[in-house]
Parts: C-alpha cells; structure tokens; sequence
C-alpha cells in the first residue's frame, strides 16, 4: 500500500496495519530517490599541492550501456534481527490549534513506540442566539380558605421538672387547638417568714340591687384590708299566674351563712385579666407557649377565691 499523507484521520484510533503500511510506503519513497553524479577530481598543481576544486564541467553525452558483469557469489547468511512484534502508542498530546501534527517513534528491541502530538480543531463560529420562550399566563384565582377564628387550649400538662416543653396544634377547620406539656419548676429553697398579712375580719354584703326578670345576677367583690365587701345584683321573677285564692305566703329570707356558702362555690370575677394580644407563628416558638401558659396562670388565680 502507497504512502497516504491523509493518515492517521484526526480523533481516530491508531492501527497496528495502518502504521505499518504508511511507514513501508514512506521507506519506498525514500529509496526511490536516485543519487546524483559524482563531482570531477581535483586539479594537482605544479608543486604538488591541492588546488582548489573547479567548477563542475557540463554533462558529456550519455556513454553506451556495457555487458553485464558476472553475479557475484553469494555472500553468508548475516545474524538474525531482534524480534519485531507490534505498534505502541505512549501518548497522544493535544497542541494548539493551526500547530503542525508531530509523531516521535523509537524501538526499544521489541516494539516500534510512538508519541503524538495532535493540533485542536479551530473554534468554529458561535451559533445565532435563540428566540425568547413565551411567558405562560398566569393562573386563575385559587379559592379563599378557610376563615380563622381563635386559638383554643385543649389541655395542659404538667410534666416533671427538668423535661422539655412541649406544644402540639392542629386546625379543626375553625379553631387553632393547642395541647401543652408544661414542665414543673425545681422546687426552690425554703423562704424567709413574711411579715404578718392584714387581719381578715367579715364578709360584708353592702348593697343588693334587684335587677328586670331575665336579667343576669351580678355580684362585685373589693377588700378594703380587712373585710370583704359584695354588692349583688337578683334579677326580680317573671310574674306568675294568678293562682286563685290560696294562702298568702310571707317572703323568704337568704341568711349570711347560706350567701357565703353559695358563693364560695363560685369563681371569682376575670374582667381583672387582661386579653392575650399576640399572633402565634407556625410552629409556635417557646417564648409564645410561655406567654400563653403564663396567662392561662394568671387567669386560673384570678378566678380562685
């Protein structure tokens, strides 16, 4: 196979066959070349030194073709070469763009190795932008959800001292329910005697309204330090049937014994309590469990008498 300057083709594999081929047709072309006659002799000159070469004379005409010599014996057999076996390639390196192809080979006795250095492709022309996609329009509206209303307190428990606070929620499609652990402080270390608290002295009722039929019954504490004072507010009954002529029957009276005992079963007026302002986040953070157990507190000790 002739020489193929063509070959290797870029980005392709090396091949044992191909390179040999490429390399015996380069050897053909080398040895293809003929030689060039040779030069005249030196002119000696008369004392026997060596001049200078002349210049060549012209070509004399072309002598005629003489008898072919006899062939000569046939020389010995020379020592057999190293063993050839096959192509290796130790590397490929990438050189610059318009750079000249390179090869380097060399035979270490049993391979014929090669090193390449192949150029890069130039950089090709960058490609006309892309047309904008379109927008998408915007959807509809979803709907409105569910109105909200308040927060509600399912429970709260006391956990032992030293356990993390826990909160639990959940949204019954109107209410926030809120479900507590509260743990229970250390107990702390026996104080010191207060100083002796103000003499409790009676229960005092000062005024008793009477209130329309229907109306809700009223009562308002206040202690001036030693008494505690009640004003009532008694919603009059509804007018009844006249029921004939039965015996009159005289009023019914309420004793201090049996006021206090039905208000002691009572809880004690909250309006003292302030509303809890606040919007809880989602989830509810320590500081805003804290707050609403710290009002749950005040309102359960308001409410106690």
């Amino acid at each position: 196979m002739p020489f193929d300057p063509t070959l290797p083709q870029p980005g392709t594999e090396i091949d044992a066959d191909q390179m040999r081929s490429q390399l015996n047709g380069l050897k053909a072309l080398i040895d293809a070349v003929p030689a060039g006659p040779p030069g005249p002799p030196g002119h000696n000159g008369s004392d026997g030194a060596q001049g200078p070469p002349g210049p060549p004379g012209n070509d004399g005409a072309p002598g005629q073709n003489g008898s072919n010599g006899t062939n000569g014996s046939e020389g010995a057999q020379g020592p057999p070469g190293p063993p050839f076996t096959n192509f290796v390639v130790d590397g490929v390196a990438t050189v610059n763009p318009g750079d000249p192809a390179t090869v380097q080979t060399n035979f270490d006795g049993a391979s014929v190795r090669f090193t390449f250095g192949i150029p890069q492709g130039q950089v090709g022309p960058a490609g006309a932008p892309g047309s904008p996609g379109s927008n998408g329009s915007e959807g509809s509206q979803g709907p409105p959800g569910p109105p909200f209303t308040n927060f509600v307190v399912d429970n709260v428990n006391q956990l032992p001292p030293g356990s993390m606070p826990n909160v639990s929620a959940n949204y019954d499609g109107n209410a926030v329910r809120l479900n507590f652990g509260i743990p229970q402080g250390n107990e702390g270390p026996q104080g010191a005697t207060g100083p002796q608290g103000a003499t409790f002295g009676n229960t005092l009722v000062d005024n008793v309204a009477t209130l329309n039929p229907g109306d809700n019954a009223t009562v308002h504490t206040s202690f001036d330090g030693y008494n505690v004072h009640f004003q009532f507010g008694i919603p009059r009954g509804f007018p009844g049937n006249d029921g004939g002529s039965g015996p009159q029957r005289t009023p019914g009276e309420v004793t201090n014994m049996q006021l206090n005992s039905a208000i002691n079963g009572t809880s004690n007026n909250s309006n003292a309590v302030n509303t809890l302002a606040m919007t809880v986040s989602d989830p509810p953070t320590v500081g805003e469990v804290q707050a609403i157990a710290s009002k749950l507190d005040e309102l359960i000790l308001a409410l106690r008498r």
